[in-house]
């Protein structure tokens, strides 16, 4: 079985999760292409998708937006899931509004996302000026919230779900 792992990614950190999830989906027996979102071409050609972004300002960023726009009619006939990247700093201060782009994941459920989650982002003080001051003002521990357990047992069920 054929799946995309389609993606955007601003700093590489939503990138990172998009391959081991394609990863995790190879180990259990599929045959997995992970692409980012701009590159990806026929849909149709795929059995399964999952796309993610990271998410700024409360939005995905536009390459995923516009793939689920462009890809939407393929779409409502794949079973796919979405995923977000981004929550940084203290756990105990996200705010979800800022995590859950809701008019983007509302659309991807209306297509039929059977899934949508959140994980937890990555801050690069390498990424620019922004990022270094968003780093400097980040306690160490919570600069990179990525929990790839949580990230590979997701892709796991949607592995399991494939097989039936």
């Amino acid at each position: 079985m054929a799946v995309l792992v389609a993606y955007a990614s601003k700093h590489g950190s939503t990138a990172e999760i998009a391959e081991a999830i394609a990863a995790e989906l190879r180990e259990r027996g599929l045959d997995a292409d992970c692409l980012e979102a701009a590159e990806a071409g026929d849909v149709g050609a795929y059995d399964a998708v999952v796309l993610g972004s990271a998410v700024y300002m409360k939005r995905w960023q536009g390459d995923a937006r516009h793939f689920l726009r462009r890809h939407s009619k393929e779409l409502s006939g794949l079973p796919f899931w979405v995923f977000s990247s981004g929550p940084t700093g203290d756990p105990a201060e996200d705010d979800a509004a800022w995590e859950e782009p809701k008019r983007t994941i509302a659309k991807a459920e209306k297509l039929g996302a059977r899934d949508h989650v959140v994980f937890g982002g990555r801050i690069s003080p390498e990424s620019g000026r922004m990022a270094k001051a968003m780093a400097e003002n980040t306690p160490e521990e919570f600069r990179d919230r990525r929990d790839w357990a949580e990230i590979r047992s997701w892709a796991a069920g949607i592995a399991a779900e494939l097989a039936g």
